[in-house]
């Protein structure tokens, strides 16, 4: 690990993306600090703390959420945004099916229209927002509508501001822009919730308590770190399809025989993402506008709850294959596999092995979806049945998200280094 960082330093034109990536999060971090102005942020801070949903957003969010910060909304409008525009697109809206697909040509468009969408949700759900805080907590110093619609508007442009950053880091930087963006604001903050959980848990009072605490922050730490382990191995975990080109000869045997490598989990941690996302964004709206159906909702919808904890299973199970489908297309494989004349033995080309693919990928997308949900319930399910606070869940959660989106840039940058390496080669 450390000489594959030294090798990647090394490299003038990837130690530049890196810096790049650096700046762009210096950016991000210092709009996490500046506050929407005309907003009390010492009242909101103080106010929020009791509210779960605001707290698990608060950490996604790097402690946007508690200063109300001009970066408060981050990129959860448009993630939403995505999430509808990729359901309408299969086969609901025929114009955007058809968009996606026609190429390159037409995911562009469909990225033109999830950005409006995300503008016009982002816009309603700050308004929404703003106006609940105000109501709720008197965080506005001058309230009315006119403040709603400023503050609204300011909370807006910060979220398509951090969408620019985040296409920035995509084109110039490592990685993926938006998942960057999402990795920089849990690890901002996970050192505060590891501070939290250990004040919670250890009472220096009692020394009864002290040890006892001091046993559950070990059980916590453990429990955090198995998670890591769990979503290493999702993320490499591969099954590999024999495949043979037609100009192999016979004397070659079996060692001219590659493999098309299919991830167990193609879909990452995108789906924990959006089940996320369909839980707690009518929690959020009703949060502000109506407490009490707030209250009732989240007893039902409540990640802390055993039947939301159980739709947020199902939602886990759902997303992980409906966006495997998105980026794994066994018929587009199986065409590049006749156009390259290679063939998978015992399987005719064409339709059979766009079938075979099929059948392949839908059996192990089963074992994938299974241990991805597992390991998204383990935080939320031992607060349950043991002594854990109930914040300890959210800090899982980010460490999922967190792992995940390390390894996906670890790989692209490996991928870099590599290429750069057999081009000057081949100079």
């Amino acid at each position: 690990m450390i000489q594959t960082f030294l090798s990647l330093f090394k490299n003038k034109e990837i130690r530049g993306k890196i810096l790049f990536t650096l700046a762009m999060l210096f950016i991000y971090r210092l709009g996490s600090a500046i506050p929407v102005p005309g907003v009390d942020s010492e009242i909101l801070a103080a106010s929020v703390s009791d509210n779960s949903i605001i707290n698990m957003m608060n950490l996604l969010g790097g402690g946007t959420f508690e200063r109300l910060s001009i970066f408060a909304m981050g990129v959860t409008p448009y993630i939403t945004a995505s999430i509808v525009i990729q359901l309408l697109s299969m086969d609901v809206i025929p114009y955007l099916t058809e968009l996606a697909k026609s190429g390159q040509t037409g995911r562009l468009k469909l990225d033109k229209i999830t950005r409006y969408l995300g503008v016009i949700l982002s816009f309603v759900q700050a308004f929404t927002m703003v106006m609940g805080f105000d109501r709720s907590y008197g965080v506005m110093t001058n309230g009315g509508i006119a403040a709603y619609l400023y503050a609204a508007t300011v909370l807006t442009a910060g979220t398509m501001f951090l969408l620019w950053i985040g296409d920035r880091i995509s084109q110039f930087g490592i990685g993926n822009g938006i998942s960057i963006i999402i990795f920089a604001g849990i690890v901002s903050n996970l050192p505060f919730n590891y501070a939290q959980v250990y004040n919670v848990l250890v009472d220096t009072a009692n020394q009864t308590a002290m040890f006892n605490g001091i046993i559950e922050f070990v059980l916590y730490l453990i429990v955090n770190l198995v998670i890591i382990v769990l979503v290493v191995i999702m993320q490499l975990a591969v099954r590999k399809i024999p495949i043979q080109y037609t100009s192999s000869s016979l004397a070659k045997g079996r060692n001219d025989i590659t493999y098309l490598p299919l991830r167990i989990n193609s879909a990452s941690v995108i789906p924990v993402i959006f089940a996320q996302a369909i839980i707690t964004a009518p929690q959020i709206v009703l949060s502000f506008v109506n407490y009490e159906a707030y209250q009732s909702l989240s007893n039902f919808l409540s990640l802390q709850k055993p039947l939301g904890l159980l739709l947020y299973a199902i939602l886990t199970i759902l997303f992980t294959f409906f966006y495997t489908d998105l980026q794994v297309n066994p018929e587009k494989i199986a065409e590049n596999l006749g156009k390259s004349g290679a063939y998978i033995p015992g399987v005719r080309p064409g339709n059979e092995t766009k079938e075979y693919l099929k059948k392949v990928l839908n059996r192990i997308t089963v074992l994938g979806a299974c241990g991805l949900t597992i390991i998204a319930v383990i935080p939320y399910l031992l607060p349950m049945i043991t002594n854990l606070p109930a914040s300890t869940s959210v800090g899982g959660t980010g460490i999922i998200i967190v792992v995940g989106v390390a390894m996906e840039t670890m790989t692209q940058l490996k991928g870099q280094l590599t290429q750069k390496q057999y081009h000057g080669f081949l100079k």
